[in-house]
């Protein structure tokens, strides 16, 4: 009995390792399938989704418009890599510090924009794995023979790109090689910059500045790339943590299938990401081979142009009569608000409110806001221009000779019926000229939408130079295209006015 004992002692104990042994490796399996539970989740969950990425508007070859379509190596990228991971893109072309403000007001999921990643952006930023070495280079004008390094520069000015990796390499050696640092928003200016000589030299990226000299921009470089930052694509920091992951993994795909070098490649030529290479020059369309391919893009800005502009007046001359009637109430309240009103929207930029209403108040109600590009320029242009209207109409309302109130008041009309028959016909009759030209201007204050992306015509004319570089040539057609815009205009109020007060 006692070995038959010891023996199932022996069994029992070697039966209850093997049941530890299982339990721990189940528990370790158990541990394995958590951990890896979110990620399989965190990757199913962009699946099908839809996600707003804002870019710049004109930073050639990572973005920019060729035949109407944005392309570039950041767009083809973002899109090659959505595809891979199973979801779909709406892309804003904002410009680049109003794609970060677009971010920041959760009106898009993530920026894509040939953004350096720099230690002050990661506190505000989550990036993705960097996609692209960059590196700075200087160029001067073509014919420019006394600029050849940093050392010319003393007392000359020097132009870069607000918010990138050049201006912030150039302001490090402003102080060294005592040179003055002009920041702008678009390459395109900046190089216009240099060729009228308001800037002696420019600073940008070498795959900018490349391209560019290829499109004959009329620049050459004249100092090596300096390396400075990498690429990456940005999301805020604590969220869209599925995207940043569906973005390294499809990224990795674009990578290791060799996709990514193609993309380069068909922008870059056969070069590789960390090398800069000397550009060939593209030939130059004569002028009206330039107007033929603008004239669709510029024909689409137009007619957003004048969209927004007949919706807004509309808008505006119902605001101006109401608050115009309200300036002249003998009612204290409506009197007190009709001011606050004209005070607040006349003693501010129109751009103020621009940013305010398409980037502020998504901010505020915590989401983004459905059409809000076409709602925010409604409210941006009817407010702005509602303001002057209201002081135009109290005007005219006031130079009605008193004597017309009086002798209506003692035919037994009352106040209400004295305004509408006998003062506002004579106070619109004098109010026409200057509605009408307030009309103008607001054709013109709509260009100033661009800032936040809407695509009028000034816009289009950026998408179009920022590729060709033929600024002078595509802004002369934009402003015949504005001068024709609003004579017709003009011609059609003077029609309607000569009907309505004849």
């Amino acid at each position: 009995m006692q070995p038959a004992r010891t023996q199932w002692r022996k069994q029992s104990r070697l039966v209850k390792v093997v049941m530890s042994f299982l339990i721990a490796l189940a528990a370790v399996a158990g541990f394995a399938m958590a951990g890896a539970a979110p990620a399989s989740a965190a990757e199913s969950s962009v699946k099908g989704k839809s996600f707003t990425i804002a870019t710049d508007t004109t930073f050639a070859p990572f973005e920019f418009r060729e035949h109407g379509k944005l392309v570039g190596i950041d767009m083809d990228m973002i899109r090659a890599i959505a595809k891979d991971q199973g979801f779909s893109i709406q892309i804003q072309s904002l410009g680049f510090n109003a794609a970060l403000q677009a971010l920041s007001s959760n009106q898009a999921d993530a920026v894509v924009a040939g953004m350096s990643v720099t230690d002050e952006r990661k506190q505000i930023y989550d990036f993705s794995e960097p996609y692209f070495e960059s590196g700075v280079q200087m160029a001067v004008a073509e014919g420019n023979t006394t600029i050849k390094g940093y050392g010319d520069l003393k007392g000359k000015t020097v132009t870069v790109k607000t918010g990138s990796s050049s201006e912030i390499y150039a302001k490090s050696i402003a102080k060294q090689y005592g040179f003055t640092v002009h920041s702008v928003d678009q390459s395109a200016t900046m190089y216009e910059m240099v060729k009228s000589g308001n800037a002696s030299a420019v600073f940008d990226d070498y795959p900018v500045l490349a391209y560019g000299i290829s499109q004959n921009n009329g620049l050459k470089t004249v100092t090596p790339k300096k390396p400075e930052g990498s690429y990456a694509i940005a999301v805020n920091k604590g969220k869209n943590a599925a995207l940043l992951k569906a973005i390294n993994a499809g990224l990795a795909e674009l990578k290791s299938s060799g996709e990514y070098d193609r993309i380069l490649d068909r922008y870059l030529g056969k070069t590789s990401s960390s090398s800069a290479k000397t550009p060939v020059k593209a030939s130059q369309p004569s002028f009206w081979q330039l107007v033929q391919s603008s004239m669709p893009a510029l024909a689409q800005g137009l007619r957003n142009t004048l969209i927004i502009t007949v919706l807004a007046f509309t808008l505006a001359l119902i605001i101006g009569m109401v608050f115009g009637l309200m300036r002249i109430s003998p009612n204290p309240a409506a009197n007190w608000l009709a001011r606050i009103y004209v005070s607040v929207f006349r003693g501010t930029p129109l751009l103020v409110w621009a940013f305010f209403f398409y980037f502020g108040i998504p901010q505020l109600v915590g989401h983004a806001l459905p059409n809000w590009l076409w709602i925010s320029s409604l409210f941006t242009l009817s407010l702005n221009s509602g303001s002057y209207l209201t002081e135009i109409i109290r005007g005219s309302i006031r130079s009605v000779d008193v004597g017309q109130t009086e002798g209506a008041r003692s035919l037994g009309l009352t106040y209400g019926q004295t305004l509408r028959r006998v003062v506002l016909p004579q106070a619109i009759k004098i109010a026409t000229p200057s509605i009408i030209n307030q009309l103008v201007i607001m054709i013109k204050d709509s260009s100033l939408l661009l800032t936040i992306g809407f695509a009028d015509l000034l816009y289009q004319a950026q998408q179009l130079y920022a590729a060709n570089f033929r600024v002078t040539e595509t802004l002369l057609m934009v402003g015949i295209l504005y001068f024709i815009a609003i004579t017709f205009l003009t011609w059609l109020a003077n029609i309607a006015d000569r009907r309505l007060n004849k």
